[in-house]
């Protein structure tokens, strides 16, 4: 008990004893929950690590980002544990961007036997130099070296990520005060005594696991999220961007088998994702929250399992609200041009040096050809780029730095609805762009309004529409952008005066435009050898339809459409839209072929059909047919089509469309052979 003046009241020294008592069984009960908090997550970690190990004795290094502390640990016992700061700038897999990288790595090379304590080193090498213990702002790589080398490809390993080309170590630091906290470019920083130490205990080949602080969702902290539907364009972007994050993924899929999404199957297992079949089997004993999207019913066999274990079901769009919350997002919104002016924002910012991330619903061509999915990134810098879908009602979650919004007509819901939530979307952003020539957003309170009217603040001086592709004039500067139509002259309007927000300017922006390489299936054009141009596009919705027919009228005179609705309940809502638009935007020589509605399964009431909607034409110019499937209209297409003519093939959600279009190519003599 304390001692205790005479001038003390009686009690006092009872209740300061109580106070002590309280105060040590707080700290106790800290101490024993984060002790259990270790030990789950050790055993964790090391079934993780056991398919690496030659002995599942040996000894491995965990580096805890959460807590600054790395452990040396005995199959699932922490033997020792040392104070280590990871990098100020934060987490992420980026050469160049002084993060740390996560994920399972092993010690590559031991550098530095023999040298005394401080002695610095330079470029792996020993100068000859001892720390003079003076003081100065730079963290100096002292005493020994643990070089890293990455396991996990795409994570910490190969092309613009490799921990090992991006020279990850273990080292001793002159800034022994600031150990324990954030403080290195991207290395793991100890005092001297201790990494003396620790380099006598491990050896080449050493495991480390540089484990990342769980991400909240909500009121849960998670380290292991299980997808349901996760070939979903939405969901395969937040699970790509969760394993750059050092972040354990599982999914499952009803179309785990098919061939026509075997090629996302792979990419999500070549970056560590656990792909199983849809019945439940993938939520498991270290599964902490289940992540659905609106498609997701009640009945599905994961939820269920979900229950059973009394996990958390968030949504999807809960899962991106949290990520946005933690970076500096630019969110597009919008009911046309979303995934297209996502890229193009995206892209332009990295070509002038800015390396955001990506989370959109489509893939960007350019990062396809890095083998990548491509509709997911991990930057440099904390900037994130994010496609914001209205469709369900969820974008109003989000509260990004920057605000995008493209335009707005009947899609899923009605315009009075959609525009309350880009309203409350504007409201929650602390930076707003928005499309000024659109009358419906006109009274949307933005921060700055581009379009070609009076009204908007951000004007180009000039625009020009040519046959495959569009010119800006802006500030003296030309843009000149790769694909053609009005609708991405509106495109790159937004692009641009958000990238000037940023600082993107001049010749590295025009440059960025002219080189931009476009987003998988938006109006991507194939010229065949019997001189058919066949065009792959993402439309479905009638503004999208209208914009891309429009677009193919500088392709040729001759328009010969098909189109697969999706979803019974959006193809009802949207049916005397569809209708109007289709009596618009075709003329006396085109041909407009119907394909059923495509069904993604679940409950949903099946009381449309295409047949109707070509009923509810009428009397028209133009040749319209609903046909019963795929090989009706390919046979009808081989009729009907001519050289010179375009076939413009229009649907969403299905995946199996791209063969769709690769079997019309054929049709026509397969892709021209270029020279």
């Amino acid at each position: 008990m304390p001692s205790v003046k005479s001038t003390t009241p009686i009690g006092s020294s009872a209740l300061c004893y109580e106070k002590t008592l309280a105060y040590t069984m707080q700290e106790n009960t800290w101490v024993l929950k984060r002790y259990r908090m270790e030990n789950t997550r050790l055993h964790r970690i090391y079934k993780k690590l056991r398919k690496f190990f030659t002995d599942p004795a040996e000894l491995f290094l965990v580096q805890s980002i959460e807590t600054q502390t790395l452990l040396v640990c005995e199959k699932e016992t922490i033997i020792e544990r040392y104070d280590a700061s990871t990098s100020r700038f934060g987490n992420g897999v980026r050469e160049n961007s002084f993060k740390t990288p996560l994920g399972i790595h092993r010690i590559k090379e031991k550098i530095g036997y023999g040298a005394p304590v401080g002695r610095i080193f330079k470029e792996r090498k020993d100068t000859g130099i001892n720390w003079d213990q003076g003081p100065t702002e730079d963290n100096l790589i002292l005493t020994r070296i643990l070089r890293l080398e990455g396991l996990e490809e795409g994570i910490n390993k190969g092309a613009a990520v490799d921990s090992y080309e991006r020279c990850i170590y273990i080292h001793g630091t002159n800034r022994e005060d600031l150990v324990g906290t954030p403080l290195s470019r991207g290395c793991l920083a100890l005092r001297n005594q201790d990494i003396l130490r620790l380099f006598d205990r491990v050896r080449e080949g050493t495991l480390v696991c540089i484990d990342p602080p769980p991400i909240t969702i909500g009121e849960n902290r998670c380290r292991s999220v299980h997808f349901t539907g996760i070939f979903g364009s939405g969901m395969s972007a937040l699970a790509q961007y969760l394993r750059f994050q050092g972040i354990t993924v599982s999914g499952s899929d009803r179309l785990r088998a098919s061939e026509d999404t075997a090629s996302i199957r792979q990419s999500l297992e070549g970056l560590g994702c656990t792909i199983v079949n849809q019945d439940g089997s993938g939520v498991g004993e270290n599964t902490d929250v289940v992540c659905v999207s609106t498609a997701i019913e009640e009945s599905n066999p994961d939820i269920a399992a979900a229950v059973a274990r009394g996990l958390p079901i968030v949504h999807r769009s809960d899962l991106l609200a949290a990520i946005i919350a933690s970076s500096r997002a630019i969110a597009v919104a919008g009911t046309s041009g979303k995934s297209t002016v996502t890229a193009m924002i995206f892209e332009f910012l990295t070509a002038c040096g800015r390396s955001p991330s990506l989370i959109s619903g489509a893939a960007l061509l350019r990062l396809e050809k890095q083998g990548l999915i491509g509709n997911a990134f991990s930057g440099g810098s904390d900037l994130l780029v994010v496609e914001a879908d209205e469709s369900d009602g969820t974008l109003v979650k989000y509260a990004p730095e920057v605000a995008v919004i493209l335009n707005i007509s009947k899609d899923h819901k009605g315009i009075d609805e959609i525009k309350g939530l880009f309203e409350t979307l504007v409201s929650n952003a602390l930076w707003t762009a928005s499309n000024s020539d659109d009358p419906i957003l006109a009274t949307l309170p933005a921060t700055v309004g581009f379009g070609r009217g009076n009204s908007a603040s951000w004007r180009p001086d000039h625009e020009q529409l040519l046959p495959a592709s569009v010119k800006l004039f802006r500030k003296g500067i030309e843009y000149h952008l790769p694909l053609p139509g009005h609708h991405n002259l509106e495109n790159l309007r937004a692009a641009l005066c958000v990238c000037e927000r940023f600082g993107c300017e001049g010749p590295c922006l025009a440059d960025a435009v002219r080189t931009f390489e476009g987003v998988a299936r938006r109006f991507a054009v194939t010229e065949t050898e019997q001189h058919v141009h066949v065009v792959d596009d993402f439309a479905h919705n009638p503004a999208k339809i209208a914009a891309a027919v429009s677009a193919a009228r500088g392709l040729s005179a001759r328009i010969i459409a098909v189109y697969q609705p999706h979803g019974f309940g959006s193809t009802r809502f949207l049916k005397d839209e569809y209708i109007a638009t289709f009596r618009a935007v075709f003329g006396q020589n085109d041909s407009f072929y119907l394909l059923p509605i495509y069904y993604a399964g679940g409950t949903a009431q099946r009381n449309i059909s295409s047949e109707e909607i070509i009923n509810g034409l009428g009397p028209v110019s133009f040749n319209a047919q609903a046909v019963s499937g795929r090989n009706e209209l390919l046979t009808t297409l081989r009729l009907d089509v001519r050289p010179g003519d375009c076939v413009l093939i229009m649907g969403a959600r299905d995946p199996s469309l791209p063969a769709l279009v690769r079997k019309t190519v054929e049709l026509f003599g397969g892709e021209t052979r270029k020279p």
